[in-house]
């Protein structure tokens, strides 16, 4: 049984990945190579954001491979015949606790140090390419319209990179169109992107509704160059956050490693508890599933009213996590309700187990008549 478990998980799990992988493919195909990137950079991108679609279906492909096979082996009369030798629903269900127990061992493997290292490397290679994208919008002689409202002159740009006589005009509001000119310029990499720092230049700012101009002359002036042109890939407006820090130190909930994640420590703590928990669910999924499609029996017509209770359960299940979730980020002094929805999930599998056990709880005994006279 454990061995078909395995082999129908490997199947499910690879076809899942597949569909996810290629949802997101689509759209990394359309931005990298669309901005001249090679098919390398291609696959080192899609490479790095398996892990996080890995972590997403690993559940899903446990908890249908669990139904599956109980399904055929509940509708071959294998069941049925192991449970006459005398094997209790309890001991039906230990290769089911082995899987379950793989799984969780896998995920927890992916979320406290697969991901995280993944979604590291993949920040900062979407900065490195955001960087090169924007660096093709800079030519020395042209008016460049990189995105719709924005206009970018440069009368010349020197060997060693420095920007002459630059001319930026940012007209995406309706309300305030803002001019940028500086006689000289630098293309500099920060944290969340490229910056464009401008020196001895003003900016102007013109509202058509009042037909005012506001004039500010600068000496320095730093401006996000990658949010201005809109040429970021597909998720590397996301900061850094929480979601590379590893798992002791999102428990920690230190208000510097907090603040420089730019998230509360509120947030830090619930998501390091979810870390765990999402190990524990994988665990209870199968376990649930299986413990639903035991209490059917045998049945000539399938069990396919248990199996749709069984999708129902954890979808309910998932659910109240959801909810526990939301609240602990409220307060993180709550975090003990993040552990409800597994441990409940394993007090409705125990119970299950034990009713399959004792059928004659679950059936109503017939009447008998009563003798005439």
């Amino acid at each position: 049984m454990l061995a078909q478990l395995l082999v129908i998980f490997g199947f499910l799990a690879v076809v899942l990945v597949l569909v996810y992988w290629v949802n997101q493919a689509v759209r990394l195909f359309d931005f990298l190579i669309g901005s001249g990137q090679s098919a390398v950079v291609f696959l080192e991108f899609t490479a790095l954001s398996l892990p996080n679609v890995i972590r997403i279906v690993v559940p899903v492909a446990a908890f249908a491979a669990t139904l599956y096979v109980a399904n055929r082996l509940s509708s071959e009369s294998e069941l049925v015949v192991v449970q006459s030798t005398g094997y209790s629903p309890f001991r039906l269900a230990r290769p089911v606790a082995f899987f379950g127990a793989f799984v969780a061992v896998f995920v927890a493997l992916l979320v406290h140090l697969i991901v995280p290292a993944a979604h590291s490397r993949l920040v900062d290679r979407q900065a490195e390419v955001t960087e090169n994208v924007t660096a093709r919008f800079l030519v020395e002689g042209q008016f460049m319209h990189p995105a719709p409202g924005t206009t970018i002159y440069i009368r010349e740009i020197t060997p060693t990179g420095e920007l002459r006589d630059l001319f930026l005009r940012d007209a995406r509001e309706e309300n305030s169109y803002v001019t940028y000119t500086s006689t000289r310029a630098l293309l500099l990499r920060g944290e969340n992107g490229p910056r464009l720092a401008m020196f001895d230049g003003m900016a102007q700012t013109f509202s058509p509704e009042g037909r005012n101009l506001a004039i500010t002359r600068f000496e320095t002036l730093n401006l996000d160059i990658g949010r201005l042109i809109d040429m970021a890939a597909p998720g590397s407006r996301e900061a850094r956050g929480y979601r590379e820090l590893s798992t002791p130190e999102l428990l920690s909930g230190d208000p510097a490693l907090a603040q420089g994640a730019g998230v509360s420590t509120d947030l830090m703590i619930t998501e390091g508890h979810r870390r765990i928990t999402q190990s524990m669910m994988a665990f209870v999924g199968p376990l649930i599933g299986f413990a639903t499609l035991m209490l059917a029996g045998f049945s000539r017509f399938g069990i396919w009213n248990q199996i749709f209770g069984a999708v129902l359960l954890i979808v309910a299940i998932q659910t109240f996590d959801g909810a526990m979730i939301d609240i602990t980020r409220e307060s993180a002094a709550l975090w003990p309700l993040i552990y409800l929805p597994p441990l409940v999930a394993l007090v409705l599998s125990l119970a299950m187990l034990w009713l399959a056990g004792h059928p004659g709880l679950l059936r109503r005994r017939p009447t008998l008549p009563e003798a005439p006279g």
